[in-house]
């Protein structure tokens, strides 16, 4: 058994540590249950686990997503700046963005305006990112893939 300081007490029966535990105002909890004997250490339970949960939120890993960002070929200005504004704060936490320019009906016939729309992309999103997939045709579309620097 470990004190409320600390300090080990050393080998004691249940009932005398739950008795301490009470006496003082706080908990007894079984740190190493996988220990012969088990220990046990008097604390505040509630603080324990806010502690636990602060640790494990500590360590927790942001995963990185795959957000998806959809153009036409004949977006206006603002439309696209705000799109790439968009971008930049996917890639600012670390996820990966796919572009698709997709054509319609007409638009078909102009696909040399989607790639210089992507080709534009390319160059406003490079301080903040690398070119993980080159532009490339899939079907009606043009689908572009950064990823964060």
């Amino acid at each position: 058994m470990i004190d409320a300081d600390g300090t080990q007490l050393g080998i004691v029966s249940t009932e005398e540590a739950l008795d301490k535990a009470r006496n003082i105002g706080l908990d007894l909890v079984e740190v190493a249950p996988q220990e012969k004997p088990p220990v046990c250490r008097i604390m505040d339970y509630g603080k324990f686990k806010y502690q636990q949960r602060k640790r494990q939120h500590k360590s927790h890993m942001h995963h990185g997503k795959n957000k998806e960002i959809r153009l036409r070929p004949k977006i206006g200005e603002h439309d696209f700046l705000t799109k790439v504004n968009r971008a930049k704060d996917f890639l600012e936490h670390k996820d990966k963005v796919i572009f698709s320019v997709i054509f319609r009906g007409r638009e078909n016939a102009h696909i040399d305006e989607g790639f210089k729309l992507v080709d534009r992309l390319i160059a406003e999103l490079e301080p903040v990112s690398k070119l993980e997939q080159t532009p490339k045709m899939a079907g009606k579309r043009i689908i572009v893939t950064f990823a964060p620097k």
